[in-house]
């Protein structure tokens, strides 16, 4: 008998191989419409018109000042992930939904191949920034956007909430084709796309789950454990510095 029928946890019931495969064989047809849904939908989505946006408008990288048209780094799209940032602060106490959906972003190569550069667009000072940015050992393009070109970028959205925005370089001009926030940020997110094919999931209070599944503790933060964001812990037992240089360690 194995250890998950023996450890007190509920377990799905125990059924012959061809009662298993009919009841997946039902649920595929859900999920295929499911993909169509979801074809459709980025289909529509490659349909919506444009709003132009000053290239012009500055952001803090490596060298200094450059523009979000820079941001670009010569090709024609930019997928921009808004990092939540709180300055002066420590990095235990830094945004851990920002720290879980960026520490899925690692191989751009695929994005570069159809022409798209992927940046952090980090609304927070740069050298506090890009020392978190080392600490977790992130490589992709990090930029720090003041508020006054947050208020630009982000016209008639929040400041200080984490965003995916698309933008379509024509030339030296540039449009927003796209944007979302909240759970649209999943779209950077493979653990729970992996965990949701689990029998448990996300172990999280809201999901639908049969009576007796696991979940995390009420009150528990999903993407804190011990204080700090779950995916600094790595970082700091295989030796990596988080300090911010902001004194708050």
């Amino acid at each position: 008998m194995n250890d998950a029928m023996t450890d007190g946890l509920a377990v799905p019931k125990i059924v012959d191989r061809s009662t298993f495969q009919a009841e997946l064989d039902a649920l595929r047809v859900r999920e295929k419409a499911h993909t169509r849904e979801g074809d459709a939908i980025a289909a529509a989505r490659r349909r919506l018109p444009m709003v132009e946006v000053d290239g012009a408008t500055p952001l803090i990288g490596e060298t200094g000042v450059v523009t979000l048209l820079d941001a670009f780094e010569g090709r024609r799209l930019l997928v921009a992930y808004y990092f939540m940032w709180h300055a002066g602060r420590p990095a235990a106490e830094q945004c851990e939904g920002c720290t879980f959906y960026t520490s899925q972003v690692r191989e751009l190569t695929y994005l570069h191949s159809r022409d798209v550069t992927y940046a952090t667009f980090c609304q927070g000072p740069y050298q506090e920034s890009m020392r978190y940015r080392n600490f977790m050992g992130w490589e992709m393009p990090w930029y720090s956007a003041p508020r006054e070109s947050l208020e630009i970028l982000l016209v008639g959205r929040r400041v200080g909430m984490m965003h995916i925005v698309c933008y379509l370089r024509q030339g030296s001009r540039v449009f927003e084709t796209y944007w979302t926030t909240r759970r649209g940020v999943e779209a950077m997110d493979n653990s729970y796309r992996l965990l949701d094919l689990t029998v448990y999931g996300r172990q999280e209070a809201w999901e639908d789950s049969p009576a007796g599944w696991p979940q995390r503790a009420k009150g528990e933060h999903p993407y804190r454990t011990g204080g700090r964001p779950i995916a600094q812990w790595s970082r700091l037992a295989a030796g990596y510095s988080d300090d911010l240089g902001t004194g708050g360690q």
